[in-house]
């Protein structure tokens, strides 16, 4: 026996509509709070919103003033941290340094398709480039000394800064060439990930410091707008195997032959024990 079972249009209008309210529009979810699903998006939206105010309330604020020659205070002893290991889809340079400004990554290149992956901070707009360097000199807790481009577009700079928490070069700097830019550290974590230097690249204290301990004055450094040689968190299949899908086996080499006994007595061989008995006659 079938039971037929009718719902009032009504009755199922509200079901359709709450149906439809539970699924909505597709979110990545990230988290709970409590009972609530905090989801990507949401998060985003409050930190750019976020972000908005604080460049609201520093409009309303004087210049800062600092001294002309300013301490940097303390220099602690950061450990490094180990950053996570990336898989590439091509091989690239084991050694050398990739910065992907747009994905604002920055990759030391490791034998075998792998690199140490670094969130850094990039150039806000109007202060991005792209070339090739390489690293002229690695400084523990590095002086700054803002150059006069920066001192005309932020005024009551200090001349110059020591090493230490209050310099905003962190606790490394490799520095770029010639060039006024670098690789450092920051003692503001909360920068990284964002477009906000004046050109320089910027990790997390714990991340440069492990940086500084692998690179090497002469490494190779390529910023590029994009990383286009594909990275991905897990190793590809092939690398599972003995053997990758499409590769070559490898060539067996043939071993050598035995020499018979008439190979080696051959002419030369054979003048060479009378040539020894004259000498030593």
């Amino acid at each position: 026996m079938v039971l037929h079972v009718r719902c009032p249009v009504s009755t199922l209008s509200v079901m359709v509509a709450a149906l439809l309210a539970m699924v909505g529009p597709a979110q990545a979810q990230s988290t709970w709070s409590g009972n609530t699903p905090v989801f990507d998006s949401e998060l985003k939206q409050k930190t750019e919103q976020a972000e908005v105010e604080r460049a609201e309330r520093r409009k309303s604020y004087g210049p800062a003033v600092y001294p002309k020659f300013m301490q940097g205070g303390d220099r602690p002893d950061i450990k490094p941290a180990t950053p996570p290991i990336v898989y590439f889809d091509q091989r690239e340079e084991p050694g050398s340094i990739i910065v992907d400004t747009q994905n604002r990554k920055l990759y030391y290149v490791l034998p075998d398709k792998k690199a140490f992956e670094y969130p850094i901070s990039v150039g806000r707009d109007g202060f991005t480039w792209s070339g090739t360097e390489r690293i002229s000199r690695i400084a523990e807790w590095p002086s700054w000394t803002p150059p006069p481009e920066m001192h005309k577009r932020v005024t009551g700079l200090p001349i110059t800064v020591t090493g230490g928490l209050k310099n905003p070069q962190g606790a490394r700097a490799l520095f770029l060439g010639n060039t006024i830019y670098r690789i450092h550290g920051t003692n503001n974590d909360r920068t990284v990930g964002r477009a906000n230097s004046s050109g320089c690249f910027r990790l997390m204290n714990e991340h440069v410091v492990h940086l500084a301990t692998i690179a090497k004055v002469g490494t190779k450094v390529k910023v590029l707008p994009s990383y286009n040689g594909g990275v991905s968190q897990s190793a590809p299949l092939s690398s599972l195997f003995g053997l990758g899908f499409g590769a070559e086996p490898p060539k067996q080499v043939a071993k050598a032959k035995p020499l018979g006994k008439r190979a080696a007595a051959t002419p030369a061989a054979a003048a060479v024990p009378q040539a020894a008995k004259k000498v030593a006659e």
